[in-house]
């Protein structure tokens, strides 16, 4: 050992003997210092943390001062609480399709997708998993998002999904088969566009009280699932009946794409899903978004939905969409069947499964009201931390990469001005939005507040 190392080991002593952790600083490098770190895992706010970031990854965490060069950002965490990341695990990306009477006629609208997708950065949401779409139009976004062309949360996405003829989201970009092994070729043509999770199908009637229609045999599901396994890709499935989630589960499925809405979940249920532990997303928003714009307009003039919606956008929501969803016999069943949803998931919940948090929706507002959902149903805002970030990255199969705030994973965090484990509504209290490493010029997205 040299002269010059053992005088840099002796300051390197005498600075923890101080108080202060010292490490190697380069350019890229972000330090939050001083602030309340809620890792995603479950536990309480950790006061005092030291975090540094190093490019996209984060690099020290720390209860003592962390030394580092005058080139590193800063971040002033006094006061504030660092958070993973939020994931959505349930998104129809907008700008596809358009709803017509006569169908879904395909738009490919980039420009409104792309703004949706500053919505969810901006509203601290930096993963979206995308679960049915228009294949060229989702895909081609997620690889421009991949490689720094389009600004956005990260994409996963499924594509065009895979179900049976006639079937629950059997459109005409859907795969859909109906026999093995005649299916294989198909399948392994989506498999070729490289889709992140599966997603089936497995519902006679569409979302809650619809009519019959066709539904997908469980031993053809049961093929696909393993066909696609083989392939190193996760699976999910629609269901809303206990039933057929259960069935579901035995065939081989690794996560449900929604709560149970029919029912009541029974005792059974609930230990079935803390013993196979297979993630559920909870998509609660959807159906409640009816009702909610029927009865209570005023949550557009909230401050998260005026700054991503335009004045349009909300005055069209208030009146010609509210007018509708007022009319519909859909909106009022929803209603009821969303308190049913909220208390199976908060069952499964505090019995040791999985939820996963997910909306059905295509904003990132409609997020922040699915944690409120979850709020309201009583499940404590530690565990809707975890189920909006750790349990996100579980239901894609990368908790090893995302979803907490841990030493060699991906620098997605959010810091906010007060604390969500007292009250939910705090991670709508944005300060700073990090994705990769990098700090998100809010100012700069495309949405209305910047215009």
């Amino acid at each position: 050992m040299d002269v010059r190392t053992s005088i840099r080991l002796v300051k390197l002593a005498l600075m923890s003997l101080m108080g202060v952790l010292v490490v190697n600083a380069s350019a890229g490098q972000i330090l939050i210092e001083n602030v309340a770190l809620i890792d995603g895992k479950g536990g309480t706010p950790v006061p005092n943390s030291w975090v540094l970031v190093d490019g996209d990854r984060i690099e020290k965490i720390s209860l003592r001062k962390i030394a580092v060069s005058d080139n590193v950002v800063r971040l002033d965490g006094t006061e504030h609480y660092l958070i993973p990341g939020l994931m959505d695990m349930h998104i129809h990306l907008t700008g596809s399709i358009e709803v017509t009477p006569e169908g879904l006629i395909v738009k490919k609208d980039r420009k409104k997708g792309i703004r949706a997708l500053h919505s969810y950065l901006y509203a601290g949401v930096t993963s979206v998993y995308d679960a049915g779409n228009v294949p060229d139009y989702i895909l081609k976004l997620r690889e421009d998002e991949r490689n720094g062309v389009v600004v956005g949360p990260r994409i996963f996405a499924t594509g065009g999904i895979v179900t049976y003829p006639g079937s629950h989201g059997g459109n005409s970009f859907a795969t859909l088969v109906d026999s093995w092994p005649e299916a294989i070729p198909a399948l392994n043509a989506h498999i070729a566009r490289s889709p992140d999770v599966l997603k089936l199908t497995y519902e006679e009637r569409g979302w809650g009280a619809r009519p019959m229609i066709p539904i997908l045999p469980l031993d053809l599901m049961q093929k696909i699932i393993s066909h696609y396994n083989d392939a190193g890709i996760r699976t999910t499935v629609h269901t809303s009946s206990e039933y057929r989630a259960r069935q579901a589960i035995f065939a081989g499925v690794d996560t449900l794409a929604h709560p149970i809405i029919q029912g009541p979940v029974s005792e059974k249920f609930v230990r079935l899903m803390k013993a196979k532990r297979i993630p559920m997303v909870s998509t609660l928003t959807i159906g409640e978004n009816y009702s909610r714009l029927a009865e209570h307009p005023e949550y557009l003039d909230e401050p998260l939905y005026r700054d991503t919606l335009t004045g349009a956008e909300i005055e069209e929501l208030k009146t010609v969409k509210r007018k509708e969803y007022q009319e519909r016999k859909w909106t009022w069943w929803m209603k009821i069947m969303t308190t049913i949803a909220q208390e199976n998931v908060r069952l499964i919940n505090d019995g040791g499964g999985v939820i996963v948090a997910g909306t059905d929706q295509t904003t990132g507002p409609a997020l922040h009201r699915e944690l409120e959902l979850m709020a309201d149903a009583g499940i404590p805002a530690s565990d809707i931390i975890r189920i909006a970030t750790f349990n996100g990255a579980v239901f894609l199969g990368k908790q090893a990469e995302l979803g907490s705030i841990e030493v060699g994973k991906i620098a997605d965090m959010v810091l906010l001005a007060a604390d969500p484990t007292k009250d939910i509504r705090n991670t709508k209290q944005i300060v700073q939005v990090i994705k990769a490493g990098n700090i998100v010029d809010r100012s700069k997205l495309d949405l209305p507040v910047n215009h």
